[in-house]
């Protein structure tokens, strides 16, 4: 299937996976299911508390205190862990179908993205926004930070319903 790369070696994963027993957990009747609900939780978890953070410095829901919104970010921190978690195990256990599928790559680049961009935020101006009282609008750099966080996650949610989209072309086959 694949040349030379080892990263991307589907076969290497796939046989790991069996391995280790992910395969078969994840293959057993309440395995994807029971990791699909997880994975589904922790998103939104996550979306919840970012989205709402990031809706709030956008303007949304003048009057809720951002620090009272910053406070629910273990909980967003909690979702992504849950996310990455049942994601790790998703892709392991059908490497063919995850890594090399366009959906899934720039799933992944939108979250490196909204990784990057939270570091900066973080860096740069989540300090100043400790003196915005709860009616005032955020600083412009905030609210770009917060639409560039809300874009990148609207597009990891949209991009994980698209993934099934996109499946390997041997997967067409078996139902011919």
């Amino acid at each position: 299937m694949m040349g030379a790369d080892p990263v991307l070696d589907v076969t290497a994963i796939a046989q790991w996976a069996r391995d280790v027993g992910i395969h078969g957990l994840m293959t057993s009747r309440w395995g994807w299911p029971t990791a699909e609900i997880l994975h589904f939780f922790g998103l939104c978890l996550l979306f919840a508390t970012v989205g709402m953070f990031d809706l709030r410095m956008l303007g949304v829901a003048r009057g809720v205190s951002v620090r009272s919104l910053h406070r629910l970010v273990p909980l967003g921190v909690m979702g992504f862990a849950l996310c990455l978690v049942t994601g790790f195990l998703f892709v392991t256990s059908a490497p063919d179908q995850y890594l090399h599928n366009p959906a899934f790559q720039t799933k992944l680049a939108l979250m490196g993205l909204a990784g990057i961009n939270m570091m900066l935020f973080y860096a740069t101006t989540a300090r100043a926004l400790k003196d915005t009282r709860d009616t005032d609008l955020p600083a412009m750099r905030a609210r770009v930070f917060a639409t560039i966080s809300f874009a990148s996650w609207l597009g990891v949610i949209i991009c994980g319903r698209v993934i099934t989209a996109f499946r390997p072309p041997w997967y067409w086959c078996m139902w011919c």
